[in-house]
């Protein structure tokens, strides 16, 4: 039997197998309450104004919309949302950028289900929920790499494989002009060379592989 008062919850994932076993496991407590399920952004921005849940579970990747614009778009029409980014990437960068979206727990997917239902009802409850790995990851205190926009495209295609010649056929702009850019993203990122920027970038969630 249900909880007179169970804690009505959004889930958001584009993957059916991950959005349906959260879901079971969540119906499966007396206090909880799955009311919308929605395989993209947009879908869990217009799922949340029909059913107001009282938590928002959101995966970060999903398409036409991502998980990290549907929590920023639903804090902007209720600044008092309770979200909780539910993905496969731990990366302090991903980590960073969820809670200044306005996420109030960060989960990745290889959490545990105890873990997963106290982190909603912490959030029910309007408190924040890092799991000590999570919080590990943002103690650690990597310096944020202030890339520019030029620089962040030249280090996803280094990410990509590209060489210097190719980038600078793909962007339009002088080799020279790449080989200095390059140099200034392995200084940001403090890193020796090109292979080990790929693999920071990655690891933080500063790039995504497709």
């Amino acid at each position: 039997m249900k909880h007179p008062d169970p804690i009505r919850i959004l889930v958001a994932d584009d993957h059916l197998v991950a959005r349906v076993g959260v879901c079971t496991i969540v119906n499966m407590q007396p206090d909880m309450l799955v009311v919308a399920e929605a395989a993209n952004g947009q879908q869990a921005l217009e799922l949340y104004r029909q059913h107001r849940p009282d938590v928002a579970l959101l995966d970060l990747r999903m398409p036409i919309v991502s998980g990290l614009e549907a929590a920023e778009a639903i804090r902007a029409e209720f600044p008092r949302a309770r979200l909780i980014a539910l993905t496969t990437y731990g990366g302090d960068e991903d980590i960073r950028r969820a809670l200044s979206a306005g996420v109030q727990a960060y989960l990745t997917k290889d959490v545990l289900h105890d873990e997963l239902l106290k982190a909603i009802r912490a959030v029910h409850e309007g408190r924040s929920y890092l799991p000590p790995a999570i919080a590990a990851v943002l103690a650690a205190q990597f310096p944020r790499p202030e890339l520019s926009a030029r620089e962040l495209q030249v280090l996803e295609l280094i990410v990509g494989g590209l060489a210097n010649k190719q980038i600078a056929f793909a962007l339009e702009i002088s080799e020279y002009t790449v080989k200095n850019h390059v140099k200034s993203i392995l200084d940001k990122l403090g890193v020796q060379d090109r292979t080990h920027a790929a693999t920071a970038a990655i690891q933080r969630g500063i790039v995504h592989l497709p």
